[in-house]
């Protein structure tokens, strides 16, 4: 699932691709993905203007001229591609927006929608969220805070817990907790402040690589495009069962956790 690098390479992408261009025609594969019907949903994107592309956790909102919203979450599996129909991959497009330089094609939302909201609503959908983990005001202290309201909670739980912090999931909440030296097991009320430290230098630091390298997603956003997707070369323990440890050579685990699979070395990573 697109995470906060890969959805903000995608705004983006997407922002250079479509700010300031008219939407010339609409075409829907999968009723399912929007919010309204689909005659309703073309009549009034039709022929709007999107003024930018903004992202908030998860998700994308398309900022439309008559003040409506078109709000994104790809969730599992979901996609962007911008180009022409020869250009398009070979697969089943949920959603297609024309204008008049290519086509942005939404892919894979079997899970994802693309809703049109008012601004009203769009906040209150979005209203639950944590702060930007990257955000200046989110201060080590405020971190603290933050991971604090789920002291009962496993490491990784929190991490994932979009009302701690908004737009890491299972890829990067692995990833941070190996950088900390944290188990993803570790419950937060054992940490000490030294460790609350560590993960917060981590949260910035692999999530800014992440951000510069395309994210860890490899399906390209247009024809040539070489940048989505470089950090899946650089994971240190996501989707790396049985691979060894870059900093100490012990192998690499996959367990379940709160029905999430979970990525660490348990022979660096500690639970405090």
């Amino acid at each position: 699932m697109p995470e906060y690098p890969e959805m903000d390479h995608y705004r983006m992408l997407v922002g250079t691709a479509v700010a300031g261009q008219r939407i010339r025609s609409v075409q829907v594969g999968r009723e399912k993905s929007l919010n309204i019907p689909v005659d309703e949903f073309i009549r009034q994107v039709e022929g709007r203007t999107i003024w930018f592309v903004e992202r908030r956790g998860k998700h994308l909102l398309f900022h439309l001229d008559n003040g409506q919203r078109l709000l994104l979450h790809l969730m599992l599996g979901g996609w962007m591609f911008f180009g022409t129909e020869e250009e398009k991959p070979d697969r089943t497009v949920q959603v297609k927006l024309e204008f008049e330089n290519g086509n942005l094609y939404f892919i894979g939302l079997r899970l994802g929608y693309l809703h049109l909201l008012t601004a009203r609503d769009a906040d209150a959908r979005l209203a639950a969220l944590g702060p930007e983990p990257l955000d200046p005001r989110l201060t080590l202290e405020r971190f603290t805070e933050r991971l604090m309201t789920k002291k009962r909670s496993a490491l990784k739980t929190a991490l994932v817990d979009q009302s701690v912090l908004a737009g890491i999931g299972n890829c990067y909440g692995d990833e941070i907790a190996w950088q900390a030296e944290v188990l993803p097991s570790a419950r937060i009320s054992s940490l000490e402040p030294a460790t609350i430290a560590r993960l917060y230098d981590a949260l910035h630091s692999v999530l800014l690589e992440a951000k510069a390298r395309g994210g860890y997603m490899e399906n390209p956003f247009q024809t040539g495009d070489t940048v989505t997707g470089g950090y899946n070369d650089e994971c240190k323990v996501y989707d790396r069962p049985d691979g060894d440890c870059s900093r100490c050579g012990g192998k690499i685990v996959q367990e379940e956790q709160a029905s999430r699979k979970v990525f660490f070395c348990p022979k660096c990573q500690r639970d405090r």
